[in-house]
């Protein structure tokens, strides 16, 4: 019982980058928390790509917002 706890917490604690858009219509990166972008992109695509391969080097997730209508976003967890 005490190892699947541990492993929650390891879970919980484990990076995570979020994709949205701006007003402006740019794709920003943010780290979990962060108040700052990253990086900012002209389309979804550049970002996706950009933050999906930087969440593999870290062993980060990944979660994007969506843009338009309802659950538009998904869940990354490379």
């Amino acid at each position: 019982m005490a190892e699947v706890i541990e492993e929650e917490k390891k879970r919980a604690a484990k990076k995570m980058y979020h994709i949205a858009k701006r007003e402006d219509g740019k794709w920003q990166v943010k780290f979990a928390g962060g108040s700052k972008a990253i990086k900012l992109f002209n389309t979804k695509a550049e970002a996706v790509a950009y933050t999906e391969n930087m969440a593999t080097n870290q062993d980060a997730g990944v979660l994007i917002h969506p843009s338009k209508g309802k659950n538009k976003g998904r869940f990354s967890n490379k």
